[in-house]
């Protein structure tokens, strides 16, 4: 009789499921096309030179945190920077850990126009879609 090794008897078949990682770092954010464009338009109308669109999380909201966005001509030096042809987009390192993988869209419908963040790393959130956790 064949004893089991590791709980498996041999010649039974053994799978292992592996990763692999790219090594193409991933972006913090992304932006859609139609959203690099209003973001373009907005920071052109602003008619000041080294504008960049700031991304952040702020704790606050009905679900815990909120998501904020301002032009800003101020870059620290542990800030990420993403670049999406002529704009650039600053995100500070605490809110990149929240917002990382997500995607900024512009819609533009019957119902209304604004930016809409789609983030992988929400749990929750809440009606307005302002808030989240």
């Amino acid at each position: 009789m064949v004893q089991p090794l590791n709980g498996v008897r041999i010649g039974e078949r053994m799978t292992q499921i592996l990763s692999i990682k790219s090594s193409q770092p991933q972006k913090t954010v992304n932006l859609t096309d139609t959203a690099v464009a209003k973001v373009a338009e907005l920071i052109a109308a602003e008619n000041e030179p080294g504008l960049a669109l700031r991304m952040a999380v702020r704790p606050g909201g009905c679900s815990g945190f909120s998501y904020e966005m301002y032009f800003d001509t101020d870059v620290d030096a542990d800030d990420i920077v993403q670049e999406f042809g002529d704009v650039r987009v600053v995100v500070d390192p605490q809110s990149a850990e929240m917002v990382q993988g997500s995607t900024l869209d512009y819609k533009d419908g019957l119902m209304g126009a604004g930016f809409a963040i789609e983030n992988p790393n929400k749990t929750h959130s809440c009606g307005c879609g302002n808030s989240f956790s």
